[in-house]
């Protein structure tokens, strides 16, 4: 095992004083519990937008803390959920006097604890609203979830939803509008190697030089099929034409197309998949209106790509198009 770390059991504590240090001006690294919060939080009178997970998916959810995005992010050992006392602490800290939305993706470790902060802030007369997000149309369960997993659309409506709360929505209106997205979005991603959690200190799985894995997790969970490598183009259309029949997409319809990196995948390879994708969706009549293209919800080290496409409308599209300053999306 080859990282720049300085041991396996004190990663996450030193990339959270890392990002306190790079970030001064946006964000406040809380520890014992661990939780990161935007700078100026609690916002009066604002929805507390907050999420969280196992780390090594930087920059998610930590990155996407600040203005316009999440208020906090709750981040838990590497592939581990984060602990009740850190997501009440996290509520506790955003909370404006607005209410609080929790942001989970539908991995069962997450959504328990959840879950018991929800109850518990809501005993301290904190008002909660939760949503869950289950956008990946590879498998129906997998080895961390009961039902689909939350993956790539993750990302979009913490910033769709971190926009709405920015903009005064009431936690009521937060709620519908990530309801929505996680309805308009699906996801799919592939592997072409494994990753090392550091703690483990060898691959989580392994697969030839000549092999891949199709509908991977973000954890290494596997996918639906491992089979020999392919091109680029012929892996686009596959996870293409998945997630396509799934909601499914229309001609006419305008989607947000997210190319995202699984944390060892270049950029120069994330824009040749970004465009097959476009021409696929061409062929199907449906316009591209916005794009993401970049390592955003990663697995460590991975090689491999995930394709997200949210079915847009105006109200979606002015969201997205909203101020955003965070670590790590921003315009």
């Amino acid at each position: 095992m080859k990282k720049l770390i300085n041991s396996p059991e004190t990663v996450v504590k030193d990339a959270l004083a890392g990002m306190a240090t790079a970030h001064a001006d946006l964000i406040t690294v809380c520890n014992d519990p661990d939780y990161i919060v935007r700078a100026d939080a609690p916002v009066t009178g604002k929805v507390g937008v907050i999420s969280g997970g196992g780390s090594g998916h930087e920059p998610m959810h930590g990155g996407f803390v600040g203005k316009g995005m999440l208020d906090a992010a709750c981040p838990g050992a590497i592939f581990t959920s984060p602990v009740p006392d850190q997501m009440l602490a996290a509520t506790r800290a955003v909370d404006g006097g607005a209410g609080v939305l929790h942001i989970v993706k539908n991995y069962t470790g997450d959504v328990m604890n959840f879950e018991m902060a929800a109850e518990l802030a809501a005993a301290e007369g904190i008002e909660v609203a939760s949503v869950i997000t289950n956008d990946d149309v590879a498998v129906k369960d997998s080895l961390y979830t009961a039902g689909r997993r939350g993956v790539g659309v993750t990302v979009l409506l913490e910033k769709i939803v971190g926009a709405a709360a920015e903009a005064g929505a009431n936690l009521a209106e937060c709620r519908r509008i990530a309801e929505k997205v996680n309805g308009q979005g699906r996801s799919m991603g592939m592997a072409l190697t494994s990753c090392t959690v550091p703690s483990a200190g060898k691959p989580t799985f392994e697969l030839a030089e000549d092999e891949m894995e199709i509908g991977i997790g973000i954890h290494g969970e596997p996918g639906r099929q491992r089979m020999k490598l392919k091109n680029a183009a012929e892996i686009t259309r596959m996870l293409t034409t998945s997630i396509l029949e799934d909601l499914p997409f229309a001609a006419g319809d305008s989607v947000l197309a997210f190319v995202n990196g699984m944390g060892g995948t270049p950029l120069i390879e994330l824009y040749i998949v970004y465009d097959e994708l476009s021409k696929l969706l061409t062929e199907r009549q449906i316009t591209l209106s916005r794009s993401l293209v970049g390592s955003y919800i990663t697995s460590l080290e991975m090689a491999g790509c995930s394709i997200t496409l949210l079915k847009l409308d105006d109200e979606l599209t002015r969201l997205w198009d909203a101020p955003v300053h965070t670590p790590a999306l921003r315009w």
